[in-house]
């Protein structure tokens, strides 16, 4: 139901739909504390915090802490690729300018690329770039959302259509299917922004095709912007970003959902779509979008962005549930596993700092640097945590954006083109190693009671009804 049905509905027929939500909001509610009595993992995480083991992988380690005689001391976080240090992978790598092309093969095929290697996979990757002048017009362009992410889905699922054989699960036709939505995917992430723009923003349409020998990161610019025009660092910033966001495990919530979906034997498209509707959540993919609006919020708030006192009251009130959006929650601090550092925060601060300079945007820089300085201590002592809190990678990723040009409406589908690198190879080892389906138990905590005819339900509390007949 919209809006506009919402209005046209006569009074009574509101309160009919009222009296709905209130009978749906009551029958929907459990009892918090039987959580506690049936040791149930919310979250699939365990008291303490940690997610409970749902499967093997070899495709990436989420490493926060060091185990020692049995307890987790925190460390500096880590994360690996395929067994590599992903900051040895951005440091090492030879070429400055196809990162993401390189990380992709080795999430793929579980090895690092030889020169001829990568030259053959970049060409293969570049000549399945390409959309149909009629799929841009009859789908893209058509039903334009205000959520590119819906976009993004309805993209996905429309590839189906195009495709001789897309129900076949076989991994030669799985690798093919991920090769071509990896090499798409920034293609249908621009163009529906600019269909967006067309439509809801300025009127201006401009879909440009991809060039030619540029990397993903450098198409992306390129077809986005009006003139085409980046920097040599622009490129550089984006393609690591881009890395960054490419895998986190097999336990976030998008790639487990890659997972879960793909274990029932379902066709790639729905697979991937399924992946891109759970990373669209504000708590998953789109977290960066209330790092930017917070820190709108601060600039507003606080006359002097260098004054520390100034600005920790700030910080206190937003923790107080006073100030910005009155969650308590200072965006962009803290993770599931990381306690001392993220990595890829770490990483992505230097080349926001190296892009701030480039941009005359140091002050901004500053700012987010102090933040996350006294964030953190002011969380623990808040909270009375005895951890520390850092700094996550949706901390600067906005901000970077921000200074790349990208559009807010994109920070997510950005996020997206990066991660289903990482959804493919799991989607594909899943498939190698040819799992039963996933299928989590919930416990059944409601009463069974006996059917009651129409006239009963008139003068009956039906959750109370046969009560006598509680089964737990």
């Amino acid at each position: 139901m919209n809006n506009q049905e919402m209005m046209e509905m006569t009074t009574v027929e509101k309160s009919a739909f009222e009296e709905l939500v209130k009978e749906c909001t009551r029958s929907g509610s459990i009892n918090q504390d039987l959580y506690i009595e049936y040791d149930v993992k919310r979250g699939l995480r365990d008291s303490n915090g940690n997610g409970v083991l749902t499967g093997l992988t070899e495709i990436s380690d989420v490493c926060g802490c060091h185990s020692v005689h049995g307890r987790k001391i925190p460390v500096d976080g880590e994360l690996f690729f395929q067994g590599y240090n992903v900051e040895e992978i951005i440091k090492g790598s030879k070429r400055d300018r196809f990162r993401f092309e390189e990380t992709t093969y080795l999430l793929l095929f579980g090895s690092l690329p030889t020169d001829n290697q990568l030259d053959s996979f970049i060409h293969i990757l570049t000549d399945l770039q390409e959309l149909s002048g009629a799929f841009i017009r009859d789908v893209i362009m058509k039903a334009t959302s205000t959520n590119l992410m819906n976009s993004l889905m309805k993209s996905i699922l429309s590839l189906y259509s195009y495709d001789e054989k897309p129900d076949d699960t076989s991994v030669p036709n799985v690798l093919r299917q991920s090769l071509q939505l990896i090499a798409k995917m920034p293609l249908l992430s621009v163009y529906a922004y600019q269909a967006y723009r067309h439509f809801k923003l300025d009127g201006t349409l401009m879909i440009k095709n991809p060039k030619k020998g540029y990397s993903t990161a450098e198409n992306i610019l390129y077809m986005l912007r009006d003139d085409g025009q980046f920097t040599e660092l622009e490129a550089k910033v984006l393609d690591i970003c881009l890395v960054l966001h490419a895998e986190h495990g097999g336990g976030n919530n998008s790639t487990f959902t890659t997972h879960v979906v793909t274990s029932s034997g379902t066709d790639t498209y729905s697979a991937i779509a399924a992946s891109i509707a759970s990373l669209k959540g504000p708590k998953h993919g789109g977290a960066n979008l209330k790092v930017q609006e917070m820190f709108k919020n601060i600039e507003e708030n606080c006359k002097d962005w260098t004054d520390k006192k100034e600005l920790c009251e700030y910080l206190e009130k937003i923790l107080d549930k006073k100030a910005f959006d009155k969650t308590g929650l200072i965006y962009g601090m803290g993770h599931a596993v990381y306690t001392n550092s993220d990595p890829r925060e770490v990483i992505l601060k230097r080349f926001a700092k190296k892009l701030s300079e480039e941009k005359g945007k140091q002050s901004e820089f500053e700012l987010y640097e102090m933040v996350e300085k006294e964030a953190g201590k002011l969380i623990m002592q808040k909270r009375q945590m005895f951890k520390p809190v850092c700094a996550n990678v949706d901390f600067y990723s906005g901000f970077v954006y921000t200074m790349l040009g990208i559009p807010e409406e994109l920070f997510t589908p950005m996020f997206a083109t990066a991660r289903i690198s990482g959804w493919c190879s799991h989607r594909l080892e899943e498939l190698v190693n040819a799992g039963k389906i996933i299928r989590p138990a919930y416990k059944y905590v409601g009463h069974h009671r006996p059917y009651c005819s129409m006239e009963e339900r008139e003068n009956v509390d039906q959750k109370t009804l046969g009560m006598e007949h509680i089964t737990k």
